[in-house]
């Protein structure tokens, strides 16, 4: 049996995401999440597979908050860094029940996590009971078309002076080992990244009573240098790196 749990991998995790999160966090994901979400309309949030609390950094202090993760050390650190008594963070598995009496939240994140849990039905499952009538769910993804590890990459055209995204697999159900440390992968400790076509997601949201609202899909804002400069930025404006689904649940 497939252990998700990233506890093993929590030292290495809280590095490379540290206090505030990491490159993309700060310049693409929060500031659109941002402009996504209203956030005057939202008094309540629960953030599954919340790791050590870098979004609830970004919310304003007087919103209601619960973190949940599998990671007791990665918790036990979002515990620590958050400065607000009335935010909370538990211990628990996000695709299993969960130890909230809680069923009105207004909006349920799962950010970054997602593909990282083999059991999406029961996450999905989750955020449908705790979630108020008309609440959001938001999700947030390595695009599963542009971002398959293993299975998808970066390619040169040399002759027309193009770099393209190949793609090998996608339809298929995956389960992939990434090591934390790939030049040592024997003794390296190894996350599980689960990819999923992105109808699966429809299919899976629809069947918990959601309806698909908005997809929005991100591209890297970074910037090349040297001679291949101009076909790497090209690429990467028209490649998204990640996307994001709001769902409602507006009916059953």
């Amino acid at each position: 049996m497939i252990n998700t749990s990233w506890e093993k991998s929590s030292n290495w995790y809280k590095k490379i995401v540290g206090d505030d999160g990491h490159y993309f966090h700060q310049t693409i994901i929060f500031p659109k999440i941002k402009r996504l979400i209203d956030f005057s309309k939202i008094n309540s949030v629960l953030d599954l597979a919340c790791g050590q609390g870098i979004f609830e950094r970004q919310l304003d202090q007087n919103k209601e908050y619960v973190g949940i993760d599998i990671s007791r050390s990665l918790i036990n650190e979002a515990s620590k860094k958050s400065i607000n008594k009335r935010h909370q963070f538990l211990v628990s598995d996000a695709s299993k029940d969960l130890p909230l009496k809680k069923d009105d939240f207004d909006l349920v994140t799962i950010i970054l996590a997602l593909q990282n849990i083999k059991n999406i039905n029961g996450v999905i499952k989750n955020a449908s009971k705790h979630l108020k009538k008309d609440g959001k769910f938001l999700i947030i993804l390595n695009h599963p078309i542009f971002r398959i590890p293993r299975q998808s990459a970066w390619g040169v055209d040399s002759q027309n002076k193009i770099q393209y995204r190949r793609i090998e697999r996608y339809m298929s159900n995956l389960e992939i080992p990434i090591s934390t440390n790939p030049g040592k992968f024997q003794k390296s400790e190894i996350t599980w990244s689960f990819h999923n076509p992105l109808s699966k997601y429809s299919q899976l949201l629809f069947e918990n009573g959601f309806l698909i609202e908005k997809i929005d899909e991100w591209v890297s804002e970074k910037k090349s240098t040297g001679p291949m400069a101009k076909m790497e930025d090209r690429a990467r404006k028209e490649i998204p790196m990640f996307m994001a689904i709001v769902a409602s649940q507006s009916f059953s």
